[in-house]
């Protein structure tokens, strides 16, 4: 090895190994390969955080992850690892197998539960649990890493207002495959949200037309996410039609007959896809 590379391979050594400050507990979470894109943007400010480094997630051997629709806004998703994570869990739609991990959002009782079963190992909240906080979420879980991104929420039931950071769209990173779910989207996002966000390979989107955004305001913020695959979730009312006429013949179309999806960054198509699985439909 040449002095000056042995040199800076010693000097990252020692970096990683230098005992953090006096007593700090709190973890780096992983570096985000779904912001490493978005890290080039201007004015974009990213979360610093201290102590030691965390592990990234264990690689699996296979590279294959599967999506099953189970209602609502509800999606169970199994990593090659076997982890299994349920999106919007309120308890009424799950999988087969107890999740690891379950995510919630706060605009409705539809999406959340307070009395999850105890077997499960991680209830992630969207909205944090201390007034005046926002909920930050930097996980890993076998080959997952999850993480979130926070927005505002209308209060319901026609109270008027909003509320800040009720809503979060949940990011998992799995066998190098970005994967987001927008919860209860009430607003159109802004630039820091999209930089926070970075790439998203998969994302499933609601497509009710009105109790979270309109049809025309979702597909606004679908076409500019540009994800390879979009799964549409949460249609009561309108048929999914109506989001799926937004687009145009850069979208392909396809309404499946059955529940499931397996994507992988190899079987990614190179043509976005709006993929309207059975129960949706």
């Amino acid at each position: 090895m040449k002095p000056q590379y042995l040199i800076l391979a010693i000097a990252c050594l020692a970096a990683f190994a230098a005992p953090g400050p006096s007593g700090a507990q709190e973890q780096r979470p992983p570096v985000s390969q779904c912001q490493a894109i978005a890290e080039n943007i201007p004015k974009a400010t990213f979360a610093s955080f201290s102590g030691e480094p965390t592990l990234m997630p264990a690689v699996s051997e296979g590279e294959d992850v599967k999506l099953t629709y189970l209602g609502h806004s509800t999606f169970e998703i199994e990593t090659p690892g076997g982890i299994v994570i349920a999106t919007d869990y309120n308890g009424w739609y799950r999988p087969a197998t107890t999740p690891d991990v379950v995510t919630m959002n706060k605009a409705h009782t539809t999406h959340f539960t307070l009395t999850p079963e105890p077997d499960i190992k991680h209830v992630l909240h969207g909205w944090s649990d201390v007034p005046g906080e926002t909920a930050k979420i930097n996980l890993v879980v076998g080959d997952a890493y999850i993480r979130n991104v926070t927005t505002d929420i209308r209060f319901s039931y026609g109270l008027g207002g909003s509320q800040e950071d009720g809503n979060s769209i949940f990011i998992f990173e799995i066998a190098g495959l970005c994967i987001g779910h927008l919860g209860h989207l009430h607003y159109e996002l802004t630039d820091v949200h999209y930089t926070e966000i970075g790439r998203l390979d998969v994302v499933m989107v609601p497509v009710d037309g009105g109790l979270t955004m309109g049809a025309d305001s979702m597909s606004r913020v679908i076409k500019r996410l540009r994800s390879s695959v979009i799964l549409p979730m949460h249609r009561r009312g309108p048929p999914v039609n109506a989001f799926v006429s937004m687009f145009g013949k850069d979208f392909d179309i396809t309404y499946a007959p059955d529940d499931s999806i397996t994507v992988s960054m190899r079987t990614l198509p190179k043509k976005p896809l709006i993929y309207v699985m059975k129960g949706v439909q």
